[in-house]
């Protein structure tokens, strides 16, 4: 089977936030998806503060992934965030993951950009496991921060 690209497109977006439910069912996550087609669209599209690629077989999008850059100070230049990869179960165990891995890879490669990174949740065994057949490391000596609701109001306050 065949596997091609595509960059979303503004049209996309409620196919993004279908694919975002998804995953978030998959990460037992749902009910913390608060993002609507007008706020995807409003800092995907209007704001270009991310960017989304659909894996199209069969003429249909089967798996995407959303990324933006980010920047090393260390090595002074940007690099690839991403920050959401999934690929509809049933087409799953044919490398379609990994060829979406190696297509944004190519992006980063393309772009000059030093990195590609994106954290996963610690009980996620399987995608660990896949990761780590990439070539990619965990980062074990750094911890996620976040600030954000009522902490981060306050803090900007």
């Amino acid at each position: 089977m065949e596997l091609t690209f595509r960059f979303a497109e503004r049209g996309d977006t409620p196919l993004i936030l279908k694919f975002i439910k998804d995953l978030a069912e998959y990460e037992k996550m749902s009910d913390e998806v608060i993002a609507t087609e007008e706020i995807l669209e409003n800092w995907i599209f209007d704001k270009g503060r991310a960017e989304v690629i659909f894996a199209v077989a069969e003429g249909q999008e089967i798996g995407f992934a959303l990324f933006f850059h980010n920047f090393s100070t260390f090595l002074g230049r940007a690099g690839i965030y991403l920050e959401d990869v999934f690929v509809k179960p049933e087409y799953r165990g044919r490398g379609f993951g990994r060829a979406i891995m190696k297509k944004l890879a190519q992006i980063a490669a393309e772009r000059g950009c030093g990195r590609f990174e994106w954290w996963c949740l610690n009980w996620n065994t399987p995608s660990i496991g896949f990761y780590k057949s990439l070539g990619a490391r965990p980062m074990e000596d750094w911890t996620v921060y976040r600030l954000e609701g009522k902490a981060l109001d306050n803090l900007a306050e």
